[in-house]
């Protein structure tokens, strides 16, 4: 099978699960987000039969995932014409040495103009994905990333803590001792220069590591961080939740093809697991995590549980409203640890 032939094989795999599964979410779909890898890749012709047979008339944000090498005027004149106004673009760094290091197939000069390229293409919601902690990147080049990043058109910024999964090579890299982690303390460095320059440039720190400009923040994440968010995933690998039961769709294509229509397994969640659920997904947000949506026979024991917190300050306490000061965000993994119910 050819590579072309197999990219259209999976995407009308897509489409006939689409047609199996929609029923489930009965709200109007608002947002669409075409990733979960390198969707910019899948030429135009082959995307459009899935984008001609998704609901999109309610649809408010329709994203696709994209690497800057792929960008082309002519391609994002196709984007647009198919009613993508949204692109995600995973630009990781601008240091050539390191994007080269770590196998990435664009240059810095390629990720800006990009960027340039896709505004002036009339698609003006941009967001770029950074990494801080890659080996090889300074404190001044991480400044020096933000600084050029935060002066192009771009409306939202993702940028991620570098962490080291079993199976890539910079985690082989780094159990052969080829590179050297960020110490917390230089970790912490990179995360406040990040904080403070986005503040500077207008953009609101609206979930750990995401910022905004005012009206872009991402709508269809912003589903996955709600307590009554519900949403479709389909593909492989994919994950689902209508408000009740979660769906995984299987990892390896060439069996979530023979699986189709239904080629997923569904993940029994307890409402103890929904309500943890919850607290881990509200709490990384500027929102917070609002006591009135958890059921009344577990709010107190996660009020008793944040109370060592809020009298620290490490919690702020609004009402019914609880909130890890942005300041602390780095590490509100061991906040959250403490309200989890077992």
């Amino acid at each position: 099978m050819t590579r072309l032939s197999a990219m259209e094989e999976v995407v009308n795999g897509i489409i006939m699960e689409f047609e199996s599964r929609k029923d489930e979410i009965v709200e109007p779909f608002t947002t669409i987000y075409i990733g979960g890898g390198t969707p910019s890749v899948v030429p135009v012709d082959i995307l459009l039969p899935l984008i001609e047979s998704l609901p999109t008339e309610s649809v408010r944000e329709f994203t696709i995932e994209a690497n800057p090498d792929n960008i082309t005027p002519e391609l994002v004149a196709r984007w647009k014409q198919a009613g993508i106004n949204r692109v995600s673009l995973g630009v990781q760094t601008l240091d050539d040495k390191v994007l080269k290091s770590i196998g990435r197939r664009h240059n810095g000069r390629q990720a800006i103009e990009a960027i340039k390229m896709i505004a002036e293409g009339g698609i003006n919601n941009i967001s770029a994905d950074l990494i801080y902690g890659l080996p090889g990147i300074s404190q001044n080049r991480w400044e020096q990333d933000l600084d050029a990043i935060l002066n192009t058109p771009i409306t939202h910024l993702s940028a991620y803590s570098l962490t080291y999964t079993e199976g890539t090579m910079l985690y082989k890299m780094w159990q052969q001792n080829r590179i050297t982690p960020l110490s917390d303390e230089e970790t912490e460095l990179r995360f406040n220069t990040l904080r403070n320059m986005t503040a500077a440039a207008g953009f609101e720190h609206y979930e750990i590591s995401n910022f905004a400009k005012k009206g872009y923040k991402s709508q269809h994440n912003s589903t996955y961080w709600m307590p009554e968010g519900k949403w479709l995933g389909l593909g492989p690998s994919a994950h689902s939740f209508d408000g009740t039961t979660r769906r995984i769709d299987i990892p390896d294509t060439s069996e979530w093809l023979s699986r189709l229509p239904h080629p997923y397994t569904i993940d029994e969640e307890t409402d103890l697991d929904r309500v943890n659920d919850i607290i881990v997904t509200t709490l990384r947000t500027a929102n917070g995590l609002n006591l009135n949506d958890i059921p009344e026979k577990y709010r107190h024991r996660v009020l008793e549980s944040a109370s060592r917190h809020i009298a620290s300050g490490a919690i702020s306490k609004n009402f019914e409203n609880l909130r890890i000061e942005q300041s602390l965000w780095l590490i509100s993994d061991a906040f959250i640890r403490d309200l989890i119910i077992l």
